[in-house]
């Protein structure tokens, strides 16, 4: 069989679930979809959004909210999205206008930019571990069917064009380590990271990553690390100039990001330290820890629909088994050509190659958990920058028990297994997810 059949089947099935998750979820029960949604419809009219402080009443949010979206309440007041920057936005403008504003028809878009993240997970899979494509058909297979992943996949939401354009930027940034020489790729970079900087604040975190990227393969070549670096960031930040000038003028002061604004703006959303007076350090780090989890896998809607407790501690059980089989994963891999001399001994990735994942999943977690020193945002969603880092990890660490089963029952294409295995549970878990939990409480 091609090895491009099984990536084609996860697609296929990834629009298929998809399409029903866009069709069946009743309109606005998606994280922030009206904001998103409004932000489309000022872009129709011909203006460009400004955030005012008239752009969010909580109490007014929070009673269209808890009426389930009922018809007699306006949702076009709802408008605290219009600090975001405007690529993604403008990206759905033509798809408002053609259909009418129809919300599904924006929602398949950002399916279509999520079908993106599929394929580059996969490629970034391939690309550090080429000898085990069923480890880049685990990560897809992960990526492409992670219940809550594919409820914000299937929403009109700018993290798709957001994890897209990060997806991009890693296999790229892979690839350049194994061509250090390569100018070009280095000129594609600085494109789409200054496209990031148009898009959403989470693809900033690659400029860092970037930016070590280049230090460490080019050390002490000091003038070799100046130009490689005006190849990356000059033109990413020519694009992201045009962003930032504007706000400087509509914001005023140093409020490049329209930031200050939102959060001047935002009055009555629930602060963190609000939560440890009511209910002690430990019990906020408890909520933060318990929801974290709960909805980076699955909890629907506006955070209203979680997943039974049955189906959690078993994605626990799984998350646990990745973890011990990840760290593994080092003594059990079939040996490599040349992998004795390479970090993480047998798994045929560099140091930097590593180091790369390592510090976006890193500057993810810090950026999520930084936000929640201020405000009370316990969404996994937030954590989805560096799902494929996470999901690369998680087959790795999967991959690695049933590696020790194929030894054992000296089966050596039994890992084949593990992405139809993944699959055929996620899928089910996507359809019972949809019918069973999602549409009779949304």
């Amino acid at each position: 069989m091609h090895k491009s059949i099984p990536l084609l089947i996860i697609v296929i099935t990834y629009f298929g679930l998809g399409i029903l998750y866009a069709r069946q979820t009743p309109a606005w029960q998606s994280p922030d979809e009206p904001a998103h949604y409004n932000y489309v419809r000022q872009l129709a009219d011909g203006r460009l959004p400004v955030m005012e402080w008239s752009d969010y009443d909580e109490l007014y949010r929070n009673e269209v909210v808890s009426s389930r979206f009922a018809p007699e309440y306006d949702i076009s007041p709802i408008t605290y999205e219009d600090w975001q920057p405007p690529l993604y936005y403008l990206l759905q403008t033509p798809v408002f206008l053609f259909t009418g504003g129809s919300l599904v028809s924006m929602r398949l878009l950002s399916l279509v930019l999520g079908a993106g993240v599929v394929v580059l997970a996969y490629a970034v899979a391939r690309l550090l571990l080429p000898q085990q494509a069923w480890v880049g058909w685990s990560t897809a297979v992960l990526v492409a069917f992670l219940p809550q992943h594919l409820h914000i996949m299937a929403s009109a939401n700018n993290d798709a064009l957001a994890e897209l354009l990060i997806a991009a930027l890693l296999l790229l940034l892979l690839k350049w380590t194994q061509q250090p020489e390569t100018s070009r790729l280095l000129w594609w970079l600085g494109l789409l990271l200054g496209l990031g900087f148009l898009t959403k604040g989470t693809v900033y975190l690659m400029a860092p990553v970037i930016a070590v990227a280049l230090v460490w393969q080019k050390w002490r070549q000091w003038g070799q690390i100046v130009r490689d670096g005006l190849r990356v960031f000059a033109p990413a930040f020519l694009l992201g100039a045009l962003w930032w000038g504007r706000n400087l003028v509509v914001y005023g002061g140093l409020d490049i990001l329209g930031k200050t604004r939102h959060d001047a703006v935002v009055v009555g959303q629930i602060r963190t330290a609000e939560w440890i007076t009511q209910y002690g350090l430990g019990g906020t780090v408890t909520r933060f820890l318990q929801t974290t989890f709960n909805s980076f896998w699955g909890q629907f809607g506006w955070m209203a629909v979680p997943m039974p407790p049955r189906i959690v501690g078993l994605l626990l059980l799984l998350v646990v088994t990745a973890v011990i089989g990840f760290l593994l994963a080092p003594f059990v891999w079939p040996a490599s050509p040349g992998a004795s001399q390479r970090w993480l001994r047998r798994l045929p990735i560099s140091n930097l190659q590593f180091t790369i994942l390592a510090l976006l999943t890193l500057f993810t977690v810090v950026l999520y958990v930084g936000y929640n020193l201020t405000f009370v945002q316990h969404q996994g969603r937030y954590l989805f920058p560096a799902l494929i880092p996470l999901m690369l990890g998680t087959a790795v660490g999967l991959g690695a028990w049933v590696v020790i089963l194929a030894e054992k029952v000296r089966q050596p294409h039994l890992p084949y297994l593990l992405p139809v295995g993944l699959g055929l549970a996620l899928v089910l878990l996507d359809l019972v997810a949809l019918y069973r939990y999602m549409l009779p409480n949304l």
